[in-house]
């Protein structure tokens, strides 16, 4: 079959073309933006990308596509879309071409919540592949155990990181409902996607969606220290729910320890001990949780606590998790997706629990949809507490612009110290003030859900010159 992906760059859409790929499918695609690493890693599995959305390539081909997977970045008045659809051609979203054609029939391992998906996702595809059990995947980012963010696997196994985002144009339920998992994990859930959801509970009733496609010999494993997720349950499961937390009233309990690893319980017991690897660039509370609830997920298909313990001792995190960058004059430069303020927050104390009192510059790009909105502008200043400077931009013009006054927002952090926080609308003016900012010892955490215009490697060049 010959599948061509309207939004092929994506991550998760770039993920699907790579497992059709392996399906033995004849694979095209294209997107308005082609660049590497995306485009690299395509081509090189045998998948030709076509560059914008114009409908004159559906000429290129010598006979027509059999079927059009639609990417949730294309929307009505999209050229291609619009011939697509004039022309009476077979479409059908990403999500669903995934859960018909690869997931059915396999014991799916779904990995939804607001925050650490992709981290928790990628701790339990490596737990299974330590373990032997070959999964399948598809990962909202490059986990660094594999070479390729998705493959479609040797066993009946598969994990899926499942997004409550919205499916496609024409789909508006949260893509993860297309998975139809036997494994559940509900990490957490906060208000989060302000462009397609009207508050927490909307988010909710698409978590209570997932939970009502889950049979009644699988498993839900839920955090129990969230009230959101509380709701969800109380509003009705069918099957067996085992709660994680620090406490030991979950089915799944931790004790933290000094090197940053933690011991795990199951029903009081203590069961496994994870000690990271120094290079993992796994660190704080949040990541341990992470890997409290990929254990007992992988305990659902019979991988025992002290065999995922193994595993994760040999973790290596995913790219843009806390990602050192580079060294330059004594001072790292890292590089993290937080975007959100419970991100930023986790990710600021993350990064405290393994530096100690070392000096943390936070540098912040505020960009995705909800940001842009402002709904969780409140909370930016409280999440940017912990640390020691805060440099943060905004784009004044252009579609990146913020639509609210990000000197304003931030001016609590300076009456608790006079210049802690700084706004700046110009990235040069930044990254010459970061750099002379920056003395050997020093931490730059770089936080953006974008590319933030190669921030990260310009601070490092700035420092050196």
């Amino acid at each position: 079959m010959h599948i061509h992906i309207l939004g092929i760059c994506g991550t998760f859409m770039g993920g699907i073309a790579a497992i059709a790929r392996q399906a033995g499918h004849r694979v095209t695609g294209c997107d308005a933006n082609v660049y590497p690493p995306m485009s690299t890693q395509l081509e090189a599995q045998g998948i030709e990308l076509i560059e914008g959305f114009s409908p004159d390539q559906l000429l290129q081909f010598e006979t027509m596509p059999d079927l059009f997977v639609i990417g949730n970045v294309v929307s009505r008045g999209n050229s291609l879309m619009e011939a697509i659809l004039n022309q009476g051609l077979p479409y059908i979203s990403g999500p669903q071409w995934l859960g018909e054609q690869v997931l059915y029939g396999r014991h799916v391992l779904a990995v939804a919540g607001t925050h650490g998906k992709t981290t928790t996702s990628a701790m339990l595809t490596w737990i299974l592949e330590f373990n032997g059990y070959k999964p399948g995947y598809l990962i909202g980012g490059v986990p660094l155990n594999f070479t390729v963010s998705a493959r479609l696997g040797d066993s009946q196994y598969f994990v899926i990181e499942a997004d409550e985002y919205d499916t496609a144009f024409f789909d508006k339920r949260s893509k993860f409902v297309h998975y139809r998992p036997r494994t559940a994990l509900l990490n957490n859930l906060e208000f989060d996607h302000a462009d397609i959801f009207a508050d927490l509970a909307a988010i909710e009733t698409q978590f209570h969606h997932l939970v009502r496609t889950v049979p009644g010999d699988g498993l839900l494993v839920v955090n129990g220290e969230e009230v959101a997720l509380e709701r969800v349950i109380t509003r009705g499961a069918w099957a067996p729910v085992e709660r994680f937390g620090q406490d030991l009233e979950n089915a799944w309990s931790l004790v933290s320890q000094a090197s940053d690893g933690f011991i795990v319980r199951q029903h009081g017991k203590e069961v496994a001990t994870v000690a990271w690897a120094p290079d993992s660039g796994v660190m704080g509370r949040h990541n341990q949780l992470n890997a409290l609830a990929a254990i007992a997920a992988a305990n659902h298909i019979g991988i025992s606590p002290k065999d995922s313990a193994r595993a994760l001792a040999e973790f290596k995190n995913v790219k843009r998790r806390l990602e050192t960058i580079g060294v330059a004059n004594g001072v790292t430069v890292y590089d993290d997706f937080a975007h959100h303020p419970t991100a930023i927050t986790t990710t600021v104390d993350g990064l405290r629990r393994r530096v100690g009192k070392a000096r943390i510059l936070a540098v912040l790009e505020p960009r995705s949809n909800t940001m842009k909105l402002g709904v969780m502008k409140a909370q930016l200043p409280g999440s940017l507490m912990a640390a020691d400077k805060v440099f943060a931009y905004g784009a004044s013009t252009g579609k990146e612009s913020l639509g609210w006054d990000l000197p304003d927002v931030l001016s609590p952090l300076n009456q608790t110290e006079a210049g802690k926080a700084l706004a700046f609308n110009d990235l040069d003016a930044l990254v010459n003030v970061v750099a002379q900012e920056a003395r050997p010892g020093d931490h730059i955490l770089v936080m953006s859900n974008g590319g933030f215009g190669g921030v990260h490697q310009k601070i490092l060049n700035a420092i050196l010159a």
